[in-house]
């Protein structure tokens, strides 16, 4: 990548770093000069389509750049798979900390956990409050009958990985598409919205710098995202992080505020009605569940992997169902 990199840039001197890699999206830090740089492009062997991602990861935060959500400014994009093999762009790298684990905020005292999740949650609000033709984003998905295409997508998603029938994410099906709820305005949805996928200033700790990872955003329904961090921040968390080796970030000390006021949080900043959120905690507890079971299903059809134990995806399902009614 590195010779076909250097004659697309004009530059000889490049010094490329991989800092981060898996199902996801790939990310490389480029140096060269002066000049220090961050490259993303899909995985090498992606699950699904994978160059619209680099395409909507751009056009996001290209819009965006210098709005009320802070996120990396956009240096070039390149849609030409013959220069490395895949779509990709390049933007600014920042110099800051992403709270992916306990060890990251160990620095924090319990005063800025408190207000570094609260920032958290108003970056989120603010995000939501973008109007997106204002933004250049007016045509950047579909937002009608956004919940009825997921939920379709979702189940189809299960069909096709399911190792054996599970009645309990069945029933999780039936009662989401029985409890849909009325569409209400949409807003710019970030996708996979976490601690994980920020990035906050060294000083002060408790501002984010950016938001990252724009590859499943869209237009649609904004309680997707508030659903996706409050399970994050649940006990579905706790579920997906017990087998690796440090705690979730919201786990370092007791500053850190509870669900329920992450919760309270966004609604008395948005000024929205959370009074569904349980049927979209419940959503997000089941695109885990099916992801889960991709998963698995990749790893016991690849010779000498090991399966990650599956029992998971029942113990998501039952999380699910309390949410629900019947």
């Amino acid at each position: 990548m590195r010779d076909e990199l250097a004659r697309w840039l004009d530059r000889d001197d490049l010094v490329i770093e991989q800092v981060s890699g898996g199902a996801s999206n790939l990310t490389f830090r480029v140096r060269t000069g002066d000049d220090d740089w961050i490259l993303r492009r899909p995985p090498l062997r992606a699950v699904l389509a994978t160059a619209n991602d680099m395409r909507r990861e751009w056009t996001a935060q290209q819009a965006l750049h210098g709005s009320a959500v802070p996120v990396p400014r956009i240096i070039r994009t390149c849609e030409d798979e013959s220069v490395i093999g895949a779509p990709f762009y390049l933007m600014e790298r920042l110099d800051g900390i992403v709270f992916s684990d306990a060890g990251a905020v160990g620095h924090l005292t319990q005063a800025d956990a408190r207000a570094c999740s609260f920032e958290l949650v108003d970056v989120l609000v603010r995000l939501h409050g973008v109007d997106p033709a204002a933004v250049g984003l007016a045509e950047f998905g579909r937002p009608a009958g956004f919940m009825r295409r997921q939920l379709s997508r979702w189940l189809t998603q299960w069909e096709r990985s399911k190792r054996r029938e599970r009645p309990a994410i069945d029933e999780i099906a039936r009662r989401l598409a029985a409890a849909l709820p009325a569409e209400g305005p949409a807003a710019i949805v970030h996708g996979d919205y976490s601690f994980n996928n920020t990035m906050f200033f060294r000083e002060p700790p408790t501002r984010m710098q950016a938001l990252l990872d724009w590859e499943l955003s869209t237009l649609g329904d904004p309680f997707t995202d508030v659903g996706t961090l409050a399970v994050y921040w649940g006990r579905a968390g706790e579920l997906m992080w017990r087998s690796r080796p440090n705690p979730q970030p919201h786990r370092a000390n007791a500053g850190f505020p509870s669900t329920d006021e992450i919760l309270e949080r966004y609604a008395a900043t948005s000024g929205r009605d959370l009074a569904t959120i349980g049927f979209y905690q419940a959503f997000a507890m089941y695109k885990l569940a099916v992801i889960t079971e991709g998963v698995r299903a990749r790893q016991e059809a690849t010779p000498g992997q090991v399966v990650d134990d599956d029992t998971i995806i029942g113990e998501l399902a039952d999380l699910a169902l309390e949410t629900l009614p019947g």
